[in-house]
């Protein structure tokens, strides 16, 4: 099998789209992280929940926890609600790393390979022109390698 063969259509974010609305996406679809698109739907990050996380969290507060255990607990049950207009391109890094992606060739080795080294639940699947096909999570990699497996002695 390659990873054509398994990958899905999952909602994407691009930069424009704000830190609330890429959570929700997330959550909503249940996803394990999200791909981040430019305009000509090409990956430009894929970003693993943790991540998305991170872009929720304001900064000061990722970079020193006691200051985060000065705030009371009813602002600290909502806080992501007070992420303004802030965009997702706001909260990126300045030099993103390269995005997760595979060929729509590769084989199911390759794809598990690259999750396990880039420590990614979500890999994105792009054609020649590197534009988006799909993405494969680590659940529909495992299932699909469990699946195939059955008919094997």
């Amino acid at each position: 099998m390659q990873a054509r063969d398994i990958a899905v259509s999952l909602p994407t974010v691009t930069t424009r789209d704000s830190v609330a609305k890429a959570v929700r996406i997330m959550v909503i679809g249940r996803l394990p992280g999200l791909i981040i698109v430019d305009d000509l739907s090409r990956p430009r990050l894929v970003l693993p929940g943790t991540q998305v996380l991170r872009l929720a969290v304001p900064g000061s507060y990722q970079e020193d926890p006691a200051l985060a255990r000065t705030i009371d607990e009813a602002y600290a049950d909502q806080f992501w609600l007070d992420l303004g207009n802030r965009t997702v391109g706001d909260c990126l890094p300045r030099d993103p790393a390269r995005p997760v992606t595979v060929p729509t060739g590769a084989n199911l080795l390759e794809v598990a390979a690259l999750m396990a080294r880039t420590r990614s639940p979500i890999v994105a699947v792009v054609d020649r022109d590197a534009s988006l096909v799909g993405a494969i999570t680590l659940e529909r990699l495992l299932t699909s390698l469990a699946v195939f497996g059955l008919g094997e002695p």
